[in-house]
């Protein structure tokens, strides 16, 4: 095991044994929901991984460590300690060696997963090319962290203040296999679909579990991007979210917000836009997001 990594005692057995496992990010938790909604969501989606059968591994950097598995205690010190960071790929060594509170991104958590021997991962959404990202080259690490790193990856889509078409050309230019769970169409997060077509679907967890064998066999590095819709009875329409997000692009540019605070800052004005109806279909969607990664961790099993 890497020396930096510090397994609670939970996922230290779990690995141990060869149990499955599925990591958690935490800047959904610090930066990307306000308390206490962000320390509830992150106790039951844990719990739900282990009611269908896994072991959960929330992420965060502590005490110059990649600590893998979080009590109680360190949870609410994410959720509520002022000033913690927000840790990707640039950042990842610079909040290790000043010891800083450090909560992951997806990158940053794909990172330390892979260094912890753990193969699968749920988020919320993922990060990709933002609108007008042809001229100003916002483009989230997320995206090349996929490419390179041989991790599954379970999510709603991209999220949906992003522009769909470009996140999908980036991620077929890198060799991304990009999945739809009982979807032929790429999910936007807060809605089912998009006028994105996806080239591959799956329908059942071990017919991704078989995909991330062969992935391995045939040694290849990027990851496996599985887009899970969420749920009917929890989505916003996309017709009626579109209008929401742009009046928060309109505000984020007026603030002249941008970089890795345009994301916290756009989720926080939907939120304050949709009365709380879209923290409450997030809130669901990585819900969602963790039965299935579970299920396919313990599907996967059969190949160990």
């Amino acid at each position: 095991m890497n020396p930096l990594i510090r397994l609670s005692q939970e996922v230290k057995e779990a690995l141990d044994h060869h149990q499955p496992v599925v990591a958690l990010e935490s800047t959904i938790i610090s930066h990307g929901m306000p308390y206490p909604q962000n320390v509830e969501m992150a106790r039951k989606t844990e719990q739900i991984i282990r009611e269908h059968g896994a072991v959960p591994a929330t992420i965060a950097l502590m005490d110059g460590k990649i600590q893998v598995g979080l009590d109680d205690q360190q949870l609410e010190l994410l959720a509520t300690a002022p000033n913690v960071a927000k840790v990707s790929r640039r950042d990842f060594a610079e909040i290790l060696a000043s010891q800083q509170i450090g909560a992951t991104t997806v990158a940053s958590t794909m990172i330390a997963a892979k260094l912890a021997g753990i193969k699968v991962f749920v988020t919320g959404g993922i990060g990709g090319v933002h609108r007008e990202g042809q001229d100003s080259m916002d483009i989230s690490a997320d995206l090349e962290e996929l490419s390179q790193t041989n991790l599954t990856v379970v999510c709603a889509g991209a999220k949906a203040i992003l522009d769909l078409g470009r996140t999908m050309e980036y991620l077929e230019t890198k060799g991304v296999p990009v999945v739809g769970y009982q979807t032929d169409y790429l999910p936007a997060f807060y809605s089912r679909t998009s006028d994105v077509a996806l080239n591959l679907r799956k329908d059942h967890p071990e017919e991704i579990a078989a995909l991330m064998h062969y992935q391995d066999v045939a040694e290849l590095k990027s990851a496996i991007l599985v887009t899970n819709p969420i749920p009917a009875e929890h989505e916003i329409p996309h017709e009626d979210i579109d209008q929401i997000i742009q009046q928060a692009l309109a505000e984020e540019k007026e603030a002249g917000v941008h970089g890795k605070d345009s994301t916290p800052f756009l989720l926080a004005k939907i939120v304050e836009l949709t009365e709380g109806r879209s923290l409450a279909s997030n809130i669901e969607l990585v819900y969602n997001n963790a039965r299935l990664g579970a299920e396919i961790a313990v599907a996967y099993q059969a190949y160990q």
